[in-house]
Formats: structure tokens, sequence, C-alpha cells
């Protein structure tokens, strides 16, 4: 028996049948010098999401945490700790956990084999597109990338040199997000009968109240590495990330140097699940209308409400609003359903649809969620989605949330940023990635790096990609 496929299978123990293993692993998915052939997996962020992130792969068998990195050295402190703890309880008391300052000497090392990408958003298709150059293997947070330009550059740097990456759609596996696809396969397999309409409640960010301020930068930050593309401006804890604690919630996801807002931050899983439900996993909206009002004077700077209103195939409707309960509700001819995260947030009707997006509080009708036939419509099997990433590294097969298809959802969530900054119907082709005969929503696709060295072009040129 192949050594590597032996060792997993008896690391496996009593979870071997979680995965069906490949009879040989390709060669080429584990690094030539790792201890014992487990993946050997690298954390790149260390904060709240980070941490949670790295929790999730210290629970998969398959897997070993051998690294950490972040430019705030409290966080990779506390990363180093919680996983030299979790070894030594499993009485691995002699591991260490190598810790970097800079993601780039990390890809450098031939003996990782994989990384977890938990940055900032607009350190994501940077890092991601670097890390896949590099031959790692990658699970990165959602969304996949801060713009559209860099979803293409990051799928062009994947698919080039044949990793397996995982984007963090994990409203796509099972466990704990279990409502997601009762419901989305009910509509695939019909049981609403033709879909008119989705609508789609994301939230709302509320503004901090607080005038920006400068701040000295703590000595155990590196701000000047961590703005990366981003432009330059003065260090604000609440633009950035919390000092005294690892679980608050960041500045920067509110402000839209490094990260959309709302659209991006929850529209990034919901409209990944519309598509899904729609089967446009690889198409997207053909027109967009939207608008928005925008956080002033404030040291959070992105959008608050909105309504946005984007034109798929076959004349279905995606409408986002403010006012809509967090989640989605489908309406088709013949009934509607509504999920959110929780299974006992999932609920149908065979009757007329709620217009108020809150069918959560309607009560549920059994039959458009009762078990489908065995030759049903059906999702791919994902228990557990960093399981489910693991597993496709070890089999050499694409995981349940693709790079492909999480860039088109991407596209279409900063495509309606796009419209809510301009405020006029856009006209979006799925085939070029573009809009169609405008310019100044095309410049928006994407931006002018800060420094030369953050332009993920020439990272691709330079890579002969």
């Amino acid at each position: 028996m192949n050594p590597r496929r032996q060792f997993i299978k008896t690391a496996l123990g009593g979870s071997a049948g979680l995965i069906a293993l490949p009879s040989i692993f390709p060669g080429s998915l584990f690094a030539a010098n790792s201890p014992n052939k487990l993946l050997q997996v690298a954390q790149i962020g260390c904060g709240r999401m980070g941490l949670s992130d790295m929790d999730d792969v210290l629970g998969v068998p398959m897997a070993r945490v051998v690294a950490v990195c972040d430019l705030d050295a409290k966080r990779s402190a506390e990363a180093k700790r919680r996983v030299e703890e979790f070894y030594k309880k499993k009485g691995e008391s002699s591991v260490e956990v190598k810790v970097y300052s800079d993601y780039l000497e990390l890809l450098a090392n031939p003996e990782i084999d994989a990384v977890v990408v938990s940055t900032p958003d607009h350190w994501h298709g940077l890092v991601a597109t670097q890390a896949a150059i590099a031959g790692k293997h990658i699970y990165c947070q959602k969304p996949l990338t801060y713009n559209i330009a860099e979803s293409i550059a990051l799928r062009k740097a994947v698919r080039a040199k044949k990793v397996i990456m995982q984007v963090g759609s994990q409203q796509r596996s099972e466990n704990p997000f279990t409502a997601f696809r009762p419901a989305t396969e009910a509509v695939l397999n019909g049981r609403l009968g033709k879909l008119k309409t989705i609508k789609i409640g994301i939230g709302i960010d509320k503004p901090s109240g607080k005038a920006p301020a400068a701040m000295p930068v703590p000595p155990n930050f590196n701000y000047e590495r961590w703005l990366g593309p981003a432009p330059r401006q003065d260090y604000m804890e609440g633009r950035c990330h919390p000092q005294d604690s690892f679980s608050g919630r960041p500045g920067w996801i509110t402000t839209e140097d490094f990260g959309l807002g709302m659209i991006t931050n929850w529209g990034a899983h919901h409209l990944d699940i519309a598509q899904w439900a729609m089967g446009q996993q690889l198409g997207g909206p053909s027109a967009i209308e939207a608008k928005a009002d925008f956080m002033t004077n404030d040291v959070w700077t992105v959008h608050r409400g909105y309504h946005v209103e984007m034109l798929y195939p076959n004349d279905v409707q995606v409408i986002l609003d403010d006012k809509f309960e967090n989640g989605l509700h489908f309406e088709g001819e013949e009934g509607w359903v509504f999920c959110t995260r929780g299974a006992a947030k999932v609920t149908a009707s065979d009757g007329n649809a709620p217009s108020d997006g809150k069918s959560a509080l309607r009560a549920s009708d059994p039959k458009l969620l009762s078990p489908l036939g065995s030759d049903a419509k059906r999702w791919p099997a994902s228990k557990e989605h960093k399981l489910n990433w693991i597993e496709s590294i070890i089999a050499n097969r694409d995981p349940i949330a693709p790079v492909d298809q999480a860039a088109r959802s991407l596209q279409a969530c900063a495509a309606a940023w796009i419209g809510m900054k301009l405020g006029r119907k856009l006209n979006w082709d799925v085939a070029s990635e573009s809009f169609v005969g405008d310019d100044e929503a095309n410049a928006l696709r994407s931006r002018r790096p800060r420094k030369a060295e953050y332009d993920i072009d020439a990272i691709l040129k330079a890579a002969g990609i």
C-alpha cells in the first residue's frame, strides 16, 4: 500500500468512513519533507476569523497546523499558543509552531503544503494568488477578493498552477448550516414551480458615531505593510482591529478601502446561495439597478441603507433590501421557501408569497420541504467545509466551493456595489466579465495599487501566467 495512504488511513482511526481515500495520492499534493505525511497547513491572518478557521483545521485529522503568520505580533503569538496547546492536550508536547510576520517567507517554505488565508478583504487576492504561484493549496475567507479584476487574476493563478482552492462560502456545507440545502434543492427540483423572485436580506451596518482621528501605531503592529494595496492613510484602531481583543469585530470590515461593506460581507454568502439555487454558479446578472447611502464624517465609510435589483436568466429578479430579514426568500409561481442560518429557520408555503421579506414568521408547509426522491437533483456532499477542502486536496478534485464559482459570486456582489456608487442602471456581460459600453463602471472593477509590489497583474506576468 502507498505509505501516504497507509499513514492517513491509520491517522483517521474511527473517522475512516468520513472520506473515500484515493488509491494513490498524487505526489505533488504533499511537500517532500512533510513530517508523518500529514498535510502541513499554515494559517495566514490570525484575527477573529483566522483563529476560528485555524481551530477548524486543527479538528481535521488528515492535517497538521505547523505555522502561523500575522502582521500583529500579539495575534501571531496567540495563534501559536493555541496550536501548541491543542497538540499538547493530544500528547504531543514537543510540537513547536513556526511564526512568520511576512507571508512571502512562509510561502517560500517547501515543507508547507497548504495555507488558510484569513486576512482583511483587501489582501485576499494578493496572498491567495502568490500562494497559488508557490504551489500551495488554499482555503480563503469570503469574499474571494476585494474587486472584480482580482477575482479574474486569482482564478487564472489557481487554474494555471493546478492547486486546490476552497472559498469560505460555508453555507454550501451541511454542518452547521443545514438550512440552505433543503431550501435550494426544493428550488432546484421545481417544487416552487417557475422561479420568479429571490429576496435577500444581508443586514445593515451602523455608523460608529466617531469622527476620524489619527493614533500612534502600536509597536506590535506593522501597519505600513497591513495597508498593502490600499490608499495611504493615518492609523486608527477603529479602522483596523481591536488591540484588546481577539474576537471583536474589526473596523476594516466597515471601511471601504479594505472591504466593501455588507454587500460583500453577507452578500458573498447569500448571493452565492442564490446563484447556486438558480444553476448560475458560473453565470451572473445581466442588469443591475442599485442605490445606497454611505457613511460620512465617520471612522467607517461603507454603505448603510441599500436597495439592489438584478435581473438573471429566465427573468428571475434578485432583490436585496436593508428592510428584509437576513436570509434568502425564493418565490415561485407555486409557492415560496425561506432559509437562513439554523435548521429551524427553513419555512415554506404553497400559498401566495409575502411581500415584506419576513417569511420566517409564516407557517411552514411540510410538503415543499419533504424528502426528495432518489432521482432528485442534489448538491455534492460536504459535511464540514474545512474537512471538504482537505478531502479534496487528498483526492485531487475541486471542493464544494471552487474558485471559478466564487469568482462569479464576488463579481455579482461587486457589480451591485458599483451600481450603488453610480446610482444608475448597469448592464453586465457575463462572458467578458465587464459592463457593456460603460467606461466609468468598468474602471471600478479594479483599483490602482498604492505600490508596484502590490500589482497583481504584474505578479501574474512575472510568474508566466
